[in-house]
């Protein structure tokens, strides 16, 4: 099957390429690397409410790239690096999914950046 990479490579903020796609579509399906909370001075700010308003920006960016949006998404699956955050992450998350929300896997883990609260991956559904 075709697919197509969509919001570009992933680079570091020193342009250093890194081997993964933003987004891929493939077929009615989006799939997104998962995305960090950095702000759009390319920091990553205090907190995981803050992180978690930013990866669901980048996410709802990418998805729009695509013709989609939150309401398409099928499937979550979220690292947080510290459990006491739990509750703080789902107020911010509940605000973008609302009464519809994806299948959801949460595991608590180290995140590859040290400052890194939250990351999230989505997959949706898109029919072209």
């Amino acid at each position: 099957m075709h697919h197509t990479i969509l919001g570009g490579r992933v680079t570091l903020a020193d342009g250093t390429p890194l081997p993964l796609s933003k987004a891929i579509r493939a077929g009615d399906f989006v799939y997104l690397s998962g995305q960090l909370g950095f702000d759009e001075q390319g920091r990553l700010p205090e907190g995981v409410e803050a992180q978690t308003r930013h990866c669901l920006r980048h996410i709802g960016a990418l998805l729009a790239s695509a013709g989609a949006g939150y309401d398409n998404v099928i499937k979550a699956t979220v690292w947080l690096t510290a459990v006491g955050d739990f509750a703080a992450f789902n107020r911010v998350y509940a605000e973008a999914f609302g009464d519809t929300p994806p299948c959801r896997s949460t595991v608590v883990s180290g995140l590859v950046l040290p400052d890194a609260k939250v990351e999230i991956e989505v997959v949706a559904y898109a029919p072209v």
